[in-house]
């Protein structure tokens, strides 16, 4: 089952988040992965205006999405675009419908529970 990572970022120097940016496609693409959105045009229909940049990618799998983002290849590219340089936040998220009152109870189970 195909699964998306979503990522929000904000850029800080965008000299060296250029370099994050031109070694993730291929790094992607070693794991199946593929762009469907990368850095075009947003609006904010909801939430926070603080991310300037916008990603998703698709993943054959769950698993080839987290391989992607644990490889030593990406940590290694990742450091372009950490503080200062940028901030993100990255969701891996599976496809397909899962919505149920049990897995909405479970969620806000965990919200409640959270420090």
């Amino acid at each position: 089952m195909p699964a998306y990572w979503i990522a929000r970022s904000k850029i800080f120097d965008p000299e060296s988040y250029w370099k994050y940016a031109e070694q993730v496609p291929d790094i992607v693409a070693r794991y199946g992965g593929r762009p469907l959105a990368r850095g075009g045009r947003f609006h904010v229909a909801e939430g926070s205006q603080e991310f300037n940049r916008y990603v998703v990618l698709e993943f054959p799998s769950m698993e080839a999405a987290i391989a992607c983002h644990a490889s030593p290849e990406y940590q290694a590219a990742r450091q372009h675009r950490l503080p200062p340089h940028g901030e993100a936040e990255i969701v891996i998220v599976e496809a397909g419908e899962f919505t149920s009152a049990g897995g909405l109870a479970a969620a806000a189970a965990a919200v409640a529970a959270a420090p």
